[in-house]
């Protein structure tokens, strides 16, 4: 069993941790999260760190099934998976019923 962590950039995930009794496993996301980071902080005018700084959390521990680095590894697949929806949610995209 591993405890999971995900960092965030407000709701925007970029790092996966897994840690287990043998050690810790780190999964950075593609790219493309980071540079969805980077436009919603542009998009939003965010441009002194303090501001940009200020977005990073780290969310809860969820328990996952294996050792750390498959966990990691499942859960970052996971996140890839949803990338379509995490950067519609994040870029605030309107759809057809708010035009």
């Amino acid at each position: 069993m591993a405890r999971v962590r995900i960092t965030y950039w407000r709701e925007i995930p970029v790092l996966v941790t897994a840690r287990d009794g043998a050690g810790e496993a780190t999964v950075p996301l593609s790219a493309r999260f980071q540079e969805l980071v980077d436009g919603v902080a542009m998009q939003e005018g965010l441009s002194d760190a303090e501001a940009y700084l200020g977005g990073w959390r780290i969310g809860p521990e969820e328990d996952r099934p294996g050792p750390a680095a498959r966990a990691a590894e499942a859960v970052a697949a996971e996140l890839e998976a949803r990338y379509g929806e995490i950067r519609s949610r994040s870029l605030r995209v309107p759809g057809p019923e708010s035009e």
